[in-house]
């Protein structure tokens, strides 16, 4: 395709609409009064590739707000279902996906993975030995169907003689899924179970499709799901090699749109190769969750995230990313919820004053995630044009009838 040039503040904004409606962050064009009709979850996750799910209770929203009309009860049944599973087919960092592409991603990226992180299976005195042995228990308790929580698992290991302290256990766990073996699948409780994967999930292509094939489709689908976007921001969010970014280009090229944007190209999706989707109406305000694509879908943030606000997203720098307002496109502000079994409170912490658009804007959004949730949803006594920090206690940054991921977040564990 033919290649455009921009620049400017107008180029910046027109980026940012069309990130909205490639992410699917931009609701779908419907009836008056009608909410659903819209993908499914399994579509979401699909058209994003993969969405980081370290943060459960974060990552089910990711998925919900794309899906308008879904519930938290929809994410779980493609849980249930096989549709999506949860893994590490990136970055050493867990997402969602559906287990077919999870298949050919790890195809790409689990050796580089795993070689990375050797020094600290030293340390814990992991090596190819205890991965055999913790292999062959896997399989044998799981064939066949089974499942598994992290804790029967631990146990088991430590029943055949092999120590899941300081880490082990999660680093066993992280090795056996970039090996392909097992991956986070039905819900139980609060929980994910570990199943075998191609026994939960039997592949229906190819899993092993050659390299080229496998680099075009990175490329194609990461930019079909998250373009305008550069190859830099493609070798972060997949950490391919740029060699290898360059030859997934190279082979889907006259299938992209590429734009100058101030001597930076970025790429888009040719709309006459990309599958049906429907026309998305320009929404304001959106309330996405912490570590949302929109913002961890690309190496440079500047464009969505002002520099002076970047630490209020991540408080401390701590990796931990707050949930987001978004107005137009920009990151005005964060948000925190506590949720019961019968109601969600929010509370909203701008960066600078709210208009009263937004401010409805914002509410209306908070209505919404309450749907997705099945309970009311009410903002705090906080008055968001202010910018001030609410002082109610049980306002909180987690949920606590979603789980956090299995593997937690220890220092030095997987994510």
């Amino acid at each position: 395709m033919a290649k455009s040039a921009a620049g400017g503040r107008a180029a910046t904004r027109e980026l940012l609409r069309q990130r909205l409606e490639t992410q699917w962050i931009a609701p779908p064009v419907r009836p008056a009064g009608q909410e659903g009709g819209g993908p499914g979850i399994a579509e979401v996750a699909h058209h994003l590739l993969a969405v980081q799910a370290q943060d459960f209770g974060q990552a089910v929203w990711a998925l919900g707000l794309r899906a308008p009309g879904s519930t938290r009860t929809d994410v779980a049944a493609a849980l249930d279902s096989a549709q999506v599973v949860r893994s590490w087919p990136m970055r050493g960092t867990l997402h969602f996906s559906t287990p077919d592409d999870l298949r050919w991603m790890l195809s790409l990226t689990a050796a580089k993975t795993v070689t990375g992180v050797a020094a600290r299976h030293r340390q814990l005195e992991l090596d190819d030995t205890v991965f055999a042995r913790a292999r062959r228990i896997a399989q044998a308790e799981l064939r066949g169907g089974g499942s598994f929580s992290r804790e029967e698992f631990f146990a088991l290991l430590e029943a055949d003689g092999i120590s899941t302290t300081g880490q082990r256990g999660v680093h066993i766990i992280w090795w056996l899924a970039h090996d392909g073996l097992l991956c986070w699948g039905p819900t139980r409780g609060t929980q994910q179970a570990l199943v075998l994967l191609d026994d939960w999930a039997p592949p229906t292509r190819d899993p092993h499709p050659d390299r080229d094939t496998s680099l075009a489709e990175f490329v194609l689908r990461y930019v079909t799901g998250h373009g305008p976007a550069t190859l830099k921001d493609f070798c972060w969010w997949s950490k391919t090699t740029v060699i290898d970014a360059q030859r997934g280009l190279a082979l889907v090229r006259d299938r992209l749109v590429e734009t100058d944007i101030d001597g930076v190209s970025y790429w888009m999706r040719d709309p006459a190769d990309a599958p049906p989707s429907p026309p998305r109406r320009a929404s304001v305000v959106h309330a996405l969750p912490g570590f949302d694509e929109y913002l961890l879908g690309y190496q440079d943030r500047s464009h969505a995230l002002p520099a002076e606000f970047a630490a209020r997203i991540v408080p401390g720098n701590n990796g931990m990313f707050l949930p987001m307002i978004v107005s137009r496109g920009t990151i005005v502000g964060t948000w925190r919820r506590s949720v019961t079994p019968k109601k969600a409170t929010v509370s909203a912490e701008p960066f600078t004053s709210l208009s009263r658009a937004d401010q409805t804007g914002f509410a209306r959004e908070v209505a919404r995630y309450g749907r997705f949730l099945g309970v009311p949803a009410t903002i705090a006594d906080a008055d968001p044009a202010a910018g001030t920090t609410p002082t109610d206690a049980n306002v909180a940054t987690a949920d606590p009838n979603v789980t956090s991921p299995p593997p937690g977040g220890a220092a030095g564990a997987p994510a």
